[in-house]
């Protein structure tokens, strides 16, 4: 699932989320619903069918009518969920119905003349008719990403996929080669560079199982069952509604790759607890959004965008995950120790024993759970079945399910899951196809090769410039789009830029991953931010700020991993492990110089304070400093410097606990 990309909008989801109780999906009735059950099972079958090659009654699908079909159903279905004003759910109008029979209609034109699509080259010479047909099904896909995407997003999508049309009159180093309008159009249908390119390929051969087991997950009582790991796990420590938080909305994140929705899942639950041990309305929502934001970086699922950097970098899902597991890793503890040392500080309590659930019986009610998840990895890595694992761990979930009466699938939840898969699936293709006309731009006119030289000409070939460039433009762009549209942008105009300043490839990608989701938590915009305060009840902008403090780490780890790889685990195993002991031990100063308490130290008072935590911040970037040729100073250099400008704080800070003792 993707997240919508403007605050408004995503206000008024929140506000439907909750309306009597029900869901978007549980909204969808009458002819509308079955039509959206009956396409979305017959996709999953023409999945099934294709990524297993079980040849149902003879049916082998070239690539091509294969995307054709899976994205025209979709795109479809999209026209049904979405309302023309927004939103998810509610009875179709007459013009709704219209667009899903026209987009039908277009999709049996597609499929049926893909041979001669590819045999014939119809991207640069399509026959009259075809010419017409791509024309009708461009503007149903940009009216598609308007309603699943905002309208910032059909902004964007709407200027890029239009720019092959006036791009020799645009001035350097934007120019590029035009075309009429249609030689754009059928391009943008036809050929595999746009909106059927690379996201689309990604989409119909391991994204959407992924979603699909995700969302069985949840349905089948996942979510409730890794909410109480936690709970009998952190939940009676100190601040232990918020790190609960941590671990559910991570793994929840994680599953759906989706910020906003984690918001409202996961938050449901953990604000109000948070609100009744103590924490302040805005920081129980800025913890609940840090934590949902993070989830888009957990492995082993992290939504589709990871699935689609395997698919640009032409490297195994499996590579990507195990990368992004050490800026995972730091992210959370950066995020668990500022919870922390906010708790300590405040001398917050953890939830009362009797409202913690018995760790004991949670596993036995729930390691059927566990059990899947091994089977998902082991295929993912022992076996390197990264398409068909999803299906399989799905496949054992159900029938797992069928024998626990508690979350067992009648009639009713049947519906309402299959409705809740269409929904996403639907979601995620209007977004792909939309996004996918701007990839098929720069492809149309050259532009991506020679905005690479021209940014690295900008930058002086100085990659510490060109990197700053590259976290702003990521940030900007990660204000109008979801963090897989942003992505997609990214990784076509501005990844092979840093790639030619010598940058790790892999490294540069997730440093773009993570620059492009900044934003969910950094005002003006702060989409996951607004959706959490929504539900805490407390200022928008406020708890932006908040989020910032507390996921203050975001912002830094980039860089440490982009500079040396190490930290994505691209370097012998000793300097991996070097990396990553001085990385944790300087994100958890980091924190504590954000938040003006050491834990286990005491607290960092009195008129010198903010100097302190300045001193105390700076010792533990240098303390977390990556060895780099760019930066000189050894790990050992930088974190002697880094122990010795901390060497006062903690002093001081101990004095200070000493005198007026807290929790540490």
């Amino acid at each position: 699932m993707t997240d919508t990309t403007n605050a408004s909008s995503n206000t008024k989801r929140i506000e439907e989320v909750a309306i009597d109780g029900e869901t978007p999906a549980e909204r969808i009735a009458g002819p509308a619903r079955w039509v959206v059950v009956i396409g979305t099972l017959l996709s999953l079958v023409l999945v099934v069918n294709q990524l297993f090659n079980l040849q149902i009654m003879g049916i082998v699908l070239i690539e091509g009518r294969y995307l054709y079909i899976l994205g025209g159903m979709y795109l479809a279905l999209s026209f049904l969920i979405f309302q023309m004003r927004g939103g998810k759910g509610g009875t179709p109008s007459l013009l709704d119905w219209g667009l899903f029979g026209i987009a039908a209609a277009c999709t049996v034109y597609l499929a049926q003349t893909a041979q001669q699509n590819l045999s014939s080259g119809w991207e640069y010479a399509a026959p009259q008719t075809a010419q017409y047909v791509s024309v009708v099904f461009f503007f149903l896909v940009l009216e598609a990403t308007r309603r699943a995407g905002g309208l910032v997003l059909f902004l964007i999508v709407t200027l890029f996929a239009f720019y092959p049309t006036f791009a020799g009159v645009v001035p350097d180093p934007f120019s590029g080669f035009q075309s009429t309008f249609m030689q754009t159009v059928p391009y943008h249908v036809f050929s595999s560079e746009s909106s059927f390119g690379i996201p689309m390929k990604a989409f119909g051969g391991v994204v959407i199982g992924f979603i699909l087991f995700g969302a069985v997950l949840q349905r089948t009582g996942g979510g409730q069952f890794f909410n109480d790991l936690a709970l009998g796990m952190v939940g009676g420590y100190r601040g232990g509604a918020a790190k609960v938080s941590i671990f559910a909305s991570g793994f929840m994140g994680s599953m759906s790759g989706s910020v906003i929705s984690n918001v409202l899942t996961t938050g449901a639950v953990s604000i109000p607890a948070m609100r009744k041990t103590g924490f302040s309305a805005k920081t129980a929502a800025a913890t609940e959004a840090c934590a949902s934001t993070g989830g888009v970086l957990m492995p082993p699922i992290m939504g589709a965008t990871a699935f689609i950097m395997a698919s640009f970098l032409s490297r195994p899902y499996v590579e990507i995950a195990l990368a992004a597991a050490i800026p995972s890793i730091l992210f959370y503890w950066g995020l668990f120790t500022g919870i922390d040392a906010y708790s300590a500080k405040r001398g917050l309590k953890g939830l009362p024993k009797p409202d913690l659930p018995q760790l004991r019986a949670v596993m036995a009610e729930g390691w059927p759970y566990i059990f899947v998840f091994a089977l998902l990895l082991y295929m993912m890595i022992g076996l390197r079945q990264e398409s068909s694992a999803p299906f399989y761990a799905t496949a054992l979930l159900l029938v797992v399910n069928q024998f626990r009466a508690r979350f067992r699938l009648n009639r009713v939840r049947l519906g309402n899951m299959i409705v809740g898969v269409g929904m996403g699936l639907a979601e995620l293709t209007a977004i792909l196809l939309g996004v996918g006309l701007i990839v098929g731009s720069f492809s149309a006119t050259g532009l991506a090769g020679t905005l690479v030289n021209e940014l690295v000409f900008m930058a002086g070939d100085n990659t510490l410039v060109l990197l700053g460039m590259g976290a702003l433009t990521a940030f900007i762009f990660g204000m109008g789009m979801t963090v897989t549209a942003c992505y997609i942008f990214l990784a076509v105009v501005l990844a092979p830029a840093l790639e030619a300043g010598g940058l790790n490839t892999l490294a540069v990608h997730l440093f773009i991953l993570y620059w492009g989701m900044v934003s969910f938590i950094t005002p003006p915009v702060a989409l996951g931010a607004f959706a959490a305060s929504t539900m805490a009840g407390s200022n928008p902008i406020a708890t932006g700020f908040e989020a910032m403090r507390l996921g203050g780490v975001i912002y830094i780890a980039p860089f440490f991993f982009v500079l040396n790889p190490a930290l994505i685990g691209q370097a012998p195993a000793w300097e991996v492990v070097v990396a990553l002991t001085s990385a944790m031990i300087g994100v958890a100063v980091i924190s504590s110089a954000l938040q003006g308490y050491i834990s286990l130290v005491g607290p960092i008072e009195g008129p010198m304070a903010y100097p302190l935590r300045i001193l105390l911040f700076v010792g533990g970037v240098l303390i977390a400093k990556p060895e780099t040729e760019l930066l000189p100073l050894s790990y050992a250099g930088s974190f002697a410097i880094g122990a010795l400008l901390c060497a006062l704080p903690f002093y001081l800070a101990w004095r200070a606990n000493q005198t007026d003792p807290r929790t540490a």
